[in-house]
């Protein structure tokens, strides 16, 4: 079996700016690389999909689709549904990773790419995935105009009307963070504009970024698919690191989300669940999942909880070779960790 990590290369920018063309280039030009696809489909990125669908990718040798190659993840931006939608399909990758060489994970237009890239440090994406670089494209035309899409208005308008996007940030400071998660940043388009014109493009752009971080410029997304892939960045072990203005409460307008894994031993099912029921209901807890090492059973105990919802059953039999611990993970705003702690002090079988 492979035990080397799947590279994954995150591809983020506004809506428009030409992240499907470069997804579709690389696909194009895979050259044998066995590649998985995450799309996460929002409005326009609806029709981007089914474009991926003709892309050839996830046939057969007599051109019949295998289910289960494309991911196409709906409602809303990743970053606020990453917990509800995206471990299931990298544990489902995970599981088939002697069959891929490499993942593209296209983001909405409003995601914030650094909660994604976090997600990789979490250990069942970590054992199996590494973030190879974060790619933000830029539309040139648009940022040598002042905005940050073609079409701002439009990408604004879509924002406020999605229920599932908790942000209200301004686009220049989304703008900013898509940049400030970069390991590359692709400037599309640099054809449709003047020399000069790209030149203030690139130094606007060179402002947000640190002095390692390379831009290239594209047209219509094509780059040599070396310049793109296998950068061996572990974006995921210095996104930490990475300054946003999503970091702190107090200089934006988006509230910060929390995340921590919290380990326990054998636990007593019924006393976790209440325990659980009880700080749901004093924190701003908003999702919980993990699971549980119940005595007595030799599966698995799966938890996740969504607000009050909390859904439980036995997922699968203990492997042979792993510990047998209880992990939760706890996502919420303003959360404080030593108190959820001491609420779960109570729950050892």
């Amino acid at each position: 079996m492979n035990t080397a990590k799947i590279p994954a290369t995150i591809v983020t920018g506004f809506l428009g700016s030409g992240k499907t063309t470069l997804l579709r280039h690389i696909l194009d030009n895979a050259n044998g690389r066995r590649i998985a696809v995450v799309v996460n489909e929002f409005g326009e990125l609806g029709i981007d999909g089914e474009i991926l669908k003709g892309c050839g990718i996830g046939c057969d040798d007599d051109g019949n689709e295998v289910q289960g190659t494309l991911y196409e993840l709906a409602n809303g931006c990743m970053c606020c549904t990453v917990q509800e939608e995206f471990f299931p399909v990298m544990r489902e990758l995970a599981a088939r990773r002697d069959q891929i060489d490499a993942v593209l994970i296209e983001t909405s237009g409003l995601a914030l790419p650094k909660p994604l890239v976090q997600a990789f440090q979490w250990p069942d994406i970590s054992n199996v995935f590494t973030v190879d670089a974060v790619v933000t494209v830029v539309d040139t035309p648009a940022a040598a105009a002042g905005q940050f899409a073609a079409h701002p208005e439009a990408v604004d308008e879509q924002r406020r009307a999605d229920p599932n996007l908790d942000h209200e940030s301004p686009l220049h400071e989304l703008f900013e963070d898509q940049l400030g998660a970069a390991d590359l940043v692709v400037l599309n388009k640099s054809d449709a504009v003047n020399a000069a014109d790209l030149e203030k493009v690139q130094a606007m752009v060179r402002e947000e970024l640190p002095a390692e971080v390379k831009i290239v410029h594209a047209s219509h997304g094509k780059l040599p698919l070396d310049v793109i892939l296998g950068l061996s960045k572990a974006a995921e072990t210095t996104i930490d690191q990475r300054p946003t203005h999503h970091d702190h409460e107090e200089d934006h307008d988006h509230d910060e989300f929390d995340s921590f894994v919290i380990e326990l031993p054998a636990v007593d099912r019924d006393k976790l669940l209440a325990a659980i029921e009880q700080l749901v209901s004093t924190h701003n807890i908003l999702r919980v999942k993990g699971f549980a090492n119940i005595p007595g059973k030799n599966m698995r105990w799966l938890l996740q909880g969504v607000g009050r919802r909390i859904d439980t059953h036995f997922d699968r039999a203990w492997k042979a070779d792993e510990a047998r611990n209880t992990r939760l993970v706890f996502i919420g705003q303003d959360l404080d960790e030593a108190a959820l702690r001491a609420g779960l002090n109570d729950v050892a079988a």
